[in-house]
């Protein structure tokens, strides 16, 4: 009822922060929990890769399984340092100055990937943003240690 007087009458401006906090607070775990999630996240991305390179090999559809299994795995291993330091302290830092721009071409390339594979079906495309999904991801991952080492 408290709710509904503070939206009618104007009061519920910073709402959305305390939902983002309430959810913060309620997905808290412990550090063992936390460390069995990064496990488990990043083992079955790396499997996933490994997996999207055994069938690359195949004939007609080994590319497109390729870009699937290897955004997959990217995926997975994005999701597991949110075990790690949380989520909202991995959007943070992903949406950093120094990496946002890193970010911003990862998440874009992994979208271009799932196109070019099932809606252009363009198996070469597919693979070119497999392969700039890679250089934006490992740009992504030393950004802060490239930086720190240029202004020493």
């Amino acid at each position: 009822m408290d709710k509904l007087k503070n939206v009618l009458s104007g009061q519920d401006g910073n709402d959305d922060l305390n939902v983002l906090q309430a959810a913060n607070e309620a997905s808290t775990l412990g550090w063992g929990t936390r460390v069995k999630g990064f496990v488990a996240c990043f083992v079955s991305g790396v499997l996933c890769s490994v997996l999207g390179t055994c069938l690359l090999w195949l004939p007609r559809t080994g590319l497109t399984l390729f870009a699937v299994f290897y955004s997959v795995g990217n995926i997975a291993s994005l999701l597991s340092t949110m075990f790690l330091m949380g989520p909202l302290k991995q959007l943070k830092r992903m949406c950093d100055k120094t990496r946002a721009l890193a970010t911003g071409i990862m998440i874009t390339c992994l979208v271009l990937t799932f196109c070019a594979a099932f809606w252009w079906k363009i198996k070469g495309l597919a693979l070119l943003f497999c392969i700039l999904q890679f250089l934006a991801f490992t740009w992504h991952s030393y950004q802060k240690r490239l930086l720190r080492s240029y202004k020493k």
